[in-house]
């Protein structure tokens, strides 16, 4: 049974007294019928209701409250009792949209959901080599932080480009570019989201934060999750949502915690962007939601010689073993490049600077090798002299050795001679050579 509102039945009596006992009766009687009733009232002054006694024979009372704050309305429900069982006392946003009413509460969220060990490509060959080589997790969370104008949205497109490319449904909430400026923007850089949108691969949903309160956001990011049923959402820059819940932070923080829950239920990886202050330390976010992210990139502007050059670099990622170096950030023609930077004596150089430190670096390494070249040739001028020189005292060793050869031919051929001769004169003086000459021998021997 519904009472909308009792108020309605006892409008005629006068007496609070006898109007209390009659509302007192009415709840008996439906005790003992064993009736489930449901009753509305309205707030009273003080109380939480007019006459002050509903919610005290109730078994369950639930509040709720209508807000406006800088124009933006936000409805909140609380369960102040609920006799007999274990609820929630919190206070919860709540809306009532096309398909009724949606609480969802914060507190209700648990660490249950499963994970992936699949790794997905970033669409950046430089930034999935400082993720181990292989990306991101699929199922992770993202989130990418930098000033105006470093590339974030270029960041998020590319993984876009590559998910549809690998045929992979992705989601894209906009909230400060139409579509059709998307579609331009990112055609300066070599990627094409418009076909993606047309195969139905890609859904871009754009809107302003103002639009209405985040509780209504965040129903719609729920009905087009459920019907498209993405791998990639990305959500292009939740510090716009700032703007639609009145500044408070809190609130945007409970949001995106309530996404990213979502988002690892149904084992979607998301991407968020946030815009920071220059003024403001650059690794801190307003909406204070790094811890709740598995990776964050960070992207910002290096000053040098007159001109702004961007760097990026991975601030954390769990999980893995990611690089800690700093990469020059270059968006091309043919999207988005990460080249490494130079570091030399006087810190981080890119753009012009590092272009003309490279040129002095070739001219140092030509006029290198021009030296060694010269060197070279000198001592090998020099080895060809020394060459030159053993040949030539190789060649008048082997003359010396020959004519030493040659001596002691001639002096044994002399000995020969002169051998022959005598012999010749003994036989034409008709003596015996041999025998004198054995006792000579002899006589030597006994000397």
């Amino acid at each position: 049974m519904v009472l909308d509102t009792p108020e309605a039945l006892f409008g005629g009596l006068n007496d609070e007294g006898v109007l209390r006992s009659e509302l007192r009766r009415l709840f008996r009687w439906l005790k003992d019928k064993g009736v489930t009733a449901v009753i509305t009232g309205e707030r009273g002054e003080g109380t939480l209701t007019r006459h002050g006694i509903e919610e005290y024979v109730s078994d369950c009372v639930v509040l709720l409250d209508h807000r406006l704050q800088n124009g933006i309305v936000t409805r909140r429900l609380r369960v102040l009792k609920y006799r007999g069982s274990v609820h929630g006392t919190n206070e919860y946003p709540f809306l009532i949209g096309e398909h009724g009413i949606s609480v969802l509460p914060v507190t209700s969220l648990g660490l249950t959901h499963k994970i992936s060990d699949e790794r997905i490509s970033t669409g950046v060959s430089g930034l999935d080599d400082m993720l181990e080589g292989q990306g991101y997790f699929r199922g992770s969370s993202i989130l990418v932080t930098g000033t105006a104008g470093t590339g974030k949205s270029s960041l998020a497109a590319t993984l876009v480009n590559a998910a549809c490319a690998r045929g992979e449904a992705c989601l894209y909430f906009s909230f400060e570019e139409s579509p059709d400026q998307i579609f331009r923007n990112m055609r300066s850089i070599g990627i094409d989201l418009a076909r993606w949108v047309k195969k139905g691969l890609l859904t871009i949903h754009a809107t302003r934060p103002t639009t209405h309160g985040l509780e209504l956001h965040l129903v719609e990011m729920h009905t087009l999750l459920e019907k498209h049923r993405p791998k990639i959402v990305v959500i292009d820059p939740l510090s716009s949502l700032m703007n639609g819940s009145a500044g408070n932070i809190g609130d945007v923080t409970n949001m995106v915690l309530r996404v990213i829950d979502r988002l690892k239920q149904v084992g979607a990886t998301g991407f968020f962007t946030a815009l920071t202050s220059g003024g403001e330390a650059l690794e801190a976010t307003d909406l204070n939601i790094s811890s709740l992210v598995d990776t964050w990139l960070l992207l910002r502007d290096v000053e040098s010689d007159g001109e702004r050059n961007r760097i990026l670099y991975v601030l954390k990622s769990r999980g893995m073993a990611h690089s800690n170096q700093l990469r020059e950030f270059m968006m091309t023609r043919n999207g988005v490049e990460l080249r490494e930077a130079y570091l030399g004596p006087a810190g981080v150089l890119t753009g012009s600077a590092r272009v003309a430190q490279e040129a002095r670096e070739r001219d140092d390494e030509f006029r290198t090798l021009r030296d060694n070249e010269s060197r070279r040739v000198a001592l090998s001028r020099k080895l060809r002299a020394a060459e030159a020189q053993i040949a030539a005292l190789e060649a008048e060793k082997e003359a010396a050795a020959r004519e030493l050869e040659s001596a002691a031919v001639e002096v044994e051929e002399r000995r020969n001679s002169a051998l022959a001769q005598r012999q010749e004169m003994a036989r034409s003086r008709k003596v015996q050579l041999q025998p004198k000459l054995a006792r000579m021998k002899a006589s030597e021997a006994g000397a």
